[in-house]
């Protein structure tokens, strides 16, 4: 499952997909920038640092005038290694296990149509997140990654 998430918007988007490949995330990708947000002019991704989820994977997937279009339109911002649970999506994926995923689904296309019913009612609802961590947390937690910044 790759897992869209528009914090400020409360909505969210759930592809279910066979693999996890780079074609498959350049897929998803096309998707965020032509269907889901196509009139933005800069889409921010913050993503976790999977060897799959980068421009290259669009280079994969598409021609190169295709992939540099796609590219032009993200700003990336990858979460620190073992730090993916900073990253909205993750919560997200998390909330949909709880909330979704508890029976046995028996096939992709149940898996989908569970997934899907539960994103209608996450964005009919504008369910939001609502982030404490902040940035001096993120100093304490992860002290190693983020020294403080001497002025």
């Amino acid at each position: 499952m790759f897992v869209l998430y528009a914090p400020l918007e409360g909505w969210r988007h759930v592809d279910v997909t066979e693999r996890r490949t780079a074609v498959d995330f350049a897929h998803v990708i096309k998707d965020l920038v032509d269907v889901h947000f196509p009139r933005a002019l800069r889409i921010v991704l913050v993503m976790d640092n999977l060897n799959t989820h980068g421009p290259a994977s669009l280079y994969e997937a598409f021609a190169p005038v295709e992939a540099r279009r796609l590219a032009a339109k993200l700003e990336i911002h990858y979460t620190p290694k073992h730090g993916s649970w900073l990253d909205m999506a993750e919560l997200e994926l998390s909330i949909l296990a709880r909330q979704c995923l508890g029976k046995r689904m028996d096939s992709r296309s149940h898996l989908a149509s569970e997934v899907a019913a539960w994103e209608d009612r996450r964005n009919a609802s504008h369910a939001t997140i609502d982030w404490r961590f902040t940035t001096a947390d993120t100093r304490i937690k992860l002290k190693r990654l983020y020294p403080a910044v001497q002025l």
